[in-house]
């Protein structure tokens, strides 16, 4: 099933017959990481082999932005057969994560094909990238007025992180997921009532970054699904709330050369369990994160969860600073135990595949140019003034999404990275497509404007 490295279509074909698998979601995504799919009839094996062969037909322009216009060939959806997927809560239904081509050909465009590509780099060098998404999500239910409220009307803790009571309402919709994250043999190892009201947090351990991301794609859909079914709407949205802690979607990496963790020595002199290599990595995490931050928060709304300030529980637990310490959330990058590097930046609008392309290409530049981490830092960030942090050269992530466009748009390790479509480079294709975003959003008047402008002047 879905995490394993090699799989063959006789196989994957008999694992299907013993499930009564009729359908399946041929599934792609693009640059929003919203899943587009066809629901392929394989009761046959000449059916299967058909499609595993030549994929499923789509016309890329309706798809979402995948770089097509209306004039391009169809694209096809080729299914990778390691990500079959059986869907736990519908017989007779599994799920391929597809890689997009166009006559035969990789389409540059693909963001599942523009991570595999950068895996191959990394594993040309000596490295395999490994990763652990922690997701986290709110239960919301809207009014008639189009807003939202938290579904579940007793969570009203300032801190409900941790809830007992809170989890034990959602009881029925956690272990429900959890089961079936278990039954597909992720390895869900504990589910928590997050910071905010209605948020929620559910780990799977950590795998190949590819199988990783096409688990976080799957993971979004059921989890969307099933709430749905019980009448909520999921939201990965980085900021749903003004005064609510945010969604993020924090990386944990490592690199390995086979069942040795490169990132791992326990004769740190710093204390942290890392290896060179690793520092070396967060030099370069650190050297791109302006640009990255464009990929690992995509979204308009991305940069109200990145700032500083509190929430009702008394902390954003978003970073601001890009600084790196131990097992300190208020960082950018925390080292949570000896051998990984958690990134906070990522939140839950993320392209999984593109932040992933992002932040091995910065860390494997830090790697190449040897480029210095500096020294850990133990301190609450949040409590110190800016100007004084300024001071002592710490750097920020930047305000808007705006801001983050113009540092990918000059960053040339990222765009090299991403690397090159038929007539412009994928980066200038996100930059494009980003600013419109961006500019949708500012043509907007908010109910704040009113408030704040009205009978001001």
């Amino acid at each position: 099933m879905a995490g394993t490295a090699v799989a063959s279509a006789d196989s994957v074909w008999k694992d299907m017959q013993s499930r009564g698998v009729e359908f399946v979601f041929a599934q792609f995504v693009d640059m929003y990481a919203r899943p587009s799919a066809k629901l392929v009839p394989v009761g046959s094996r000449e059916a299967f082999d058909a499609l595993v062969e030549d994929g499923a037909g789509f016309a890329g322009f309706a798809a979402g932005e995948i770089g097509q216009v209306p004039s391009d060939p169809d694209i096809a959806a080729i299914p990778d057969l390691a990500s079959y997927t059986p869907v736990p809560w519908q017989e007779n239904l599994a799920r391929f994560a597809c890689d997009v081509t166009v006559e035969g050909e990789d389409w540059a465009y693909c963001p599942r094909t523009i991570l595999r590509r950068m895996l191959a780099s990394a594993r040309d060098k000596g490295f395999e990238f490994r990763m652990g998404l922690e997701l986290e999500y709110f239960l919301v239910k809207q009014r008639e007025d189009g807003s939202i409220e938290i579904a579940d009307s007793q969570d009203t803790l300032d801190k409900p992180c941790y809830d007992m009571a809170g989890l034990t309402r959602r009881y029925d919709f956690l272990t429900t997921v959890s089961r079936y994250c278990n039954g597909l043999g992720w390895g869900n190892y504990a589910n928590d009532h997050e910071d905010a009201n209605g948020q929620f947090e559910q780990n799977f351990t950590y795998d190949d970054a590819l199988v990783s991301c096409d688990r976080a794609i799957f993971f979004r859909y059921m989890v969307h699904t099933l709430a749905e079914q019980n009448g909520m709407i999921a939201t990965f949205m980085p900021k749903p709330f003004s005064n609510l802690t945010g969604n993020g979607c924090h990386f944990h990496m490592s690199l390995w050369d086979g069942d040795t963790n490169l990132f791992l020595d326990e004769s740190d002199p710093r204390g942290l369990g890392l290896s060179e290599i690793a520092y070396n990595f967060i030099g370069g995490l650190k050297s791109h994160a302006r640009a990255s931050s464009a990929l690992t928060a995509p979204t308009v709304n991305s940069y109200k969860r990145l700032k500083v300030g509190t929430t009702a529980s008394g902390a954003t637990w978003s970073p601001v600073w890009i600084s790196y310490g131990y097992n300190n959330r208020t960082q950018m990058l925390r080292i949570p135990g000896p051998g990984r590097i958690e990134d906070r930046t990522i939140d839950g609008s993320c392209n999984p595949y593109l932040a992933a392309a992002a932040v091995l290409a910065a860390g494997l530049d830090g790697i190449e140019q040897k480029l210095d981490a500096g020294e850990p830092n133990s301190e609450n960030l949040y409590s110190i003034p800016y100007d004084e942090l300024k001071g002592r050269g710490l750097e920020t992530l930047p305000a808007t999404l705006l801001q983050a466009t113009y540092e990918l748009e000059h960053d040339d390790v990222l765009r090299k990275g991403l690397g090159r479509g038929r007539d412009e480079d994928y980066v200038d294709y996100f930059v494009r497509v980003k600013r419109e975003e961006w500019n949708r959003y500012h043509e907007q008047v908010t109910p704040w404007e009113i408030r704040e402008y009205l009978t001001r002047f």
